[in-house]
């Protein structure tokens, strides 16, 4: 490891792009019948000022309203549509949490209009324009206007031919970061490394979820945007925060370390149970499919994945959450990797003064030097198909989820390929025109564990693509077809369905069994007012004999009741692998009292297989979750029962007696024993 000591004693205060304001986690946080609520109340608006913006914002829906119908104009009515958003929230929802945001939200109607001025005369100067800006862009999962900030160098030119590198900023904890605040700080800055000719993104992540599920995709959603307005590099995109910021570049990294030309981490944290103990002193009792799932978004699981990628790692000497750093430090030496540590002496929670230079050194020579898009060899793991590519390497199937899937994939000269792996079932090879390594007009070996196939040869273009398939114990040229499989966003569990569009489906009638309604009615109230609370979008609900044809097509489904209530719910019944006979529930031969017992799950739609269907189910963290950002992770695996005797509470939506993974053909599988 790489220690750079410096030498002044100074530390800087944290640095974020919106300034947050940040709650020490305590132990009064690890008392689940007590929750504090996340986001806080907020402060009591005078009269005076709730009218000043009420009208901001019916002027500017009206404004909104009327550049609806310019086609011209739509494209960046996101960008005035955070304005309004960011008002109608804090009034709607009691999230002016101090006088000074009261005031940011009146100088944010004063922006909103003007921009909406320029928008009708066909102007949108804050895309030509250089410094910190506020963008939009409406989100594929919920149909939300998402708010993010921009910085634009000084040195751009519209009509320059030059691609240009891109840093990501991400923001630290902040439990009253609302649209208002979050704006605001947008356009007041870029973050504490701004560079060069270099754009720098300033993701909201859908608030103070540490960027996961939601939050996750919209920093992929919010890049693909900026990349629609100008001309990025792809090679020179770099991610980078601190703080929860730094944990979620610690998961960006190992989810898609082929994406990035580098890494710059920063404090945060790595993964889930040391860090409560160490940081949270919480005493753990996770289900064993929580500790599965604690795969999902913990890096150490990760590792190999970060011989693809260039990493430079900073913590404070004396900061409690160096213990991420020292966590990946020894995980990374597990892989043959030596991490680069810059450690500022005596310093706590915050960038010592003279580390910032020494990461940009590192950084910069990184960037400049641009990521390796096709080197030739490859090395990744990922335990879920969520996660299923790393540069030329995709995986299309597991041997089992939530279990190490690992490859070796190496390009031995320009006849041969060498891929050695384990819990893979399915794989794809792939360069895109102009890469191929495969000498034009040869038909290449590829030697899978061992054994060889000859793969296609090379196309005119130049690139090369070849995918292969287990089948008896024998690799075979080749996709899997034909069969319900999980494969890439399609191999669940629950929280899965929320990372892609969904639609909550609510019954028409009462169940079956009446004595399941009161909970199903809660929890759907629950799941709608949490989404909006939590990842800051507004779930669309429909009433299931409103369901048409095009929601089934482009939407995850969201079903509540049971058979007897949900006309959707009714259709597919008889296809599901939890069956309702009877007055009972049954899963894998195993009954429960249906009028006590409700099912939550996740399944291929039958109606539609490249869609999930879920069950009387949201997001499956709850309130005493959003306390600490390292416990929001997936709480429910791909099906649970649920005794609806036992009321809900901050943790659990009633008493879960029984969960499990389905298998890799989305069968049955008998959960292990406690």
């Amino acid at each position: 490891m790489k220690k750079l000591l410096l030498l002044s004693l100074l530390a800087l205060p944290l640095v974020g792009s919106a300034a947050p304001s940040l709650r020490a986690d305590g132990p009064a946080d690890n008392m689940a019948d007590k929750v504090r609520p996340v986001p806080p109340p907020g402060v009591p608006v005078p009269a005076s000022d709730r009218a000043i913006l009420e009208k901001g914002q019916a002027d500017l829906a009206a404004a909104i309203d009327r550049l609806k119908s310019n086609k011209a104009a739509q494209a960046w009515l996101p960008d005035i549509q955070i304005f309004h958003n960011a008002i109608r929230y804090a009034l709607t929802y009691n999230e002016f949490f101090a006088p000074r945001d009261i005031e940011s939200a009146k100088n944010l109607i004063g922006v909103g209009l003007q921009r909406a001025a320029q928008l009708e005369r066909g102007e949108t100067p804050w895309n030509t324009t250089s410094g910190p800006q506020a963008m939009g862009y409406v989100s594929e999962i919920d149909g939300s206007v998402q708010p993010y900030g921009l910085y634009i160098p000084e040195s751009w030119q519209p009509r320059s031919p030059q691609r240009w590198r891109l840093d990501t900023w991400i923001h630290g904890r902040g439990e009253t970061l609302s649209e208002v605040n979050f704006v605001s700080g947008a356009l007041r800055g870029g973050g504490p490394f701004v560079r060069p000719d270099t754009f720098v993104i300033q993701p909201y992540g859908r608030y103070c979820c540490a960027n996961k599920f939601a939050g996750e995709v919209d920093l992929l959603e919010a890049i693909q945007d900026v990349k629609r307005r100008f001309k990025i590099d792809e090679d020179r995109i770099v991610i980078r925060g601190f703080s929860m910021g730094g944990a979620a570049a610690w998961q960006f990294a190992s989810h898609y370390a082929s994406d990035w030309c580098a890494a710059a981490p920063g404090a945060g944290f790595s993964e889930t149970p040391e860090f409560l103990k160490v940081f949270q002193k919480e005493t753990l009792k996770p289900t064993w499919y929580e500790q599965k799932l604690w795969q999902w978004y913990d890096s150490p699981y990760y590792v190999p994945n970060y011989h693809q990628l260039p990493l430079v790692v900073y913590s404070g000497e004396i900061d409690s959450q160096k213990q991420a750093a020292d966590l990946m430090e020894k995980a990374l030496m597990t892989a043959g990797i030596k991490m680069t540590h810059i450690i500022g002496p005596k310093t706590g929670h915050s960038y010592h003064p003279q580390s910032t230079p020494i990461i940009n050194q590192l950084v910069d020579g990184i960037a400049q030097a641009g990521r390796v898009r096709y080197p030739r060899r490859v090395r990744m793991t990922t335990p879920t198909l969520r996660y299923n590519r790393q540069s030329w390497v995709s995986l299309d199937g597991m041997g089992r989820h939530w279990e190490p899937a690992t490859v070796d994939a190496e390009v031995v000269d320009d006849r041969r390929v060498k891929v050695k792996t384990q819990n893979v079932s399915g794989i794809t090879l792939s360069f895109a025109a102009g890469h191929s390594p495969i000498e034009s007009g040869a038909k290449p070996t590829v030697s899978l564990d061992g054994q060889d196939v000859t793969a296609p040869q090379p196309n005119s273009d130049r690139s090369w693509s070849a995918s292969f398939h287990r089948a008896n114990g024998r690799w075979i040229l080749g996709r899997m077809e034909g069969e319900l499989r999980k494969k890439p966003g399609l191999q669940g569990p629950i929280d899965d369905a929320f990372m892609g569009s969904f639609l909550m489906v609510s019954p028409s009638a009462q169940p079956a069994a009446p004595g399941i309604a009161p909970w199903v009615s809660s929890e759907m109230i629950h799941a709608v007012k949490e989404w909006r609370r939590q990842f800051r979008g507004e779930a669309r609900v429909k009433q299931d004999k409103d369901v048409s044809a095009a929601d089934i097509s482009q939407h995850n489904l969201i079903l509540w009741g049971d058979p007897g209530s949900n006309l959707v719910l009714r259709r597919i019944a008889d296809q599901l692998p939890i069956k309702w006979e009877g007055g009972q529930l049954t899963v894998g031969g195993k009954s429960y009292p249906a009028g006590t017992h409700a099912p939550v799950m996740v399944f291929p739609n039958p109606l539609n297989p490249s869609r999930y269907v879920v069950l009387n189910s949201g997001f499956t963290y709850r309130e005493y979750d959003y306390l600490n950002n390292a416990r929001q992770n997936a709480k429910l695996p791909d099906w649970a029962i649920v005794d609806t005797t036992t009321p809900a509470n901050s943790r659990y939506p009633g008493k879960v007696v029984n969960g499990g993974f389905f298998g890799e053909k989305w069968e049955y599988v008998e959960p292990p024993r406690p």
